[in-house]
């Protein structure tokens, strides 16, 4: 079972080939070279996108961009190729990439997207009260490290690995493939544009 996954809802992207639960390769790229990125990911295993027999997307949250990016790019891919699509929540994969943290990215706005009670939900960062002694990791947690600190939790390095979004995780929690028009952004709240238009 040849899998492709992928996620952009965060400024540094990533690209996963696996086959079965063996990871071939593994890219960091930005949402506008994701593609060219799976394409050499392909290249460097010795296949071609004709070999995939599934695909994976992150959903977010994260930037607004980036998910239409990913999500374009997994959808067309999977339709183009008739291969089931599964859509993965970004914070999840953090999650499964340090198990027990608490994935924090960063959402502008002053605002994070972290999990409350398990839940994907976005708010500011000083309402957000860890348990003392929670590990918290992702960009949001590197942003806001003095507020998560002083509230107990603990923030690794800020240039440590356990802060980045990997498709790879992606790929061992997807379980839902189905059509590729069936898998859904997970947005949070709605975008600039259109709060503008609502004015």
């Amino acid at each position: 079972m040849l899998t492709l996954a992928l996620d952009t809802a965060t400024p540094r992207s990533s690209c996963a080939l696996l086959e079965g639960e063996k990871l071939l390769g593994e890219r960091e790229t930005k949402a506008v070279s994701v593609l060219a990125a799976a394409d050499a990911l392909l290249a460097e295993a010795g296949f071609t996108p004709a070999d995939l027999d599934r695909i994976v997307c992150g959903t977010g949250p994260g930037s607004f961009t980036g998910i239409r990016i990913g999500l374009a790019a997994a959808r067309g891919l999977a339709l183009a190729l008739a291969l089931p699509l599964a859509g993965v929540s970004t914070l999840d994969a953090l999650r499964e990439g340090v198990p027990g943290s608490l994935p924090v990215i960063d959402g502008s706005r002053k605002e994070i997207f972290t999990l409350i009670e398990g839940r994907p939900a976005v708010t500011r960062p000083e309402q957000l009260a860890p348990a003392p002694g929670t590990l918290c990791v992702g960009d949001g947690a590197v942003r806001y490290r003095a507020l998560l600190e002083a509230a107990g939790a603990e923030v690794p390095p800020d240039a440590s690995e356990l802060h980045l979004v990997r498709a790879r995780f992606h790929a061992r929690l997807a379980t839902d493939f189905g059509s590729a028009e069936l898998v859904e952004p997970l947005y949070l709240r709605i975008p600039d544009a259109e709060k503008a238009l609502e004015r």
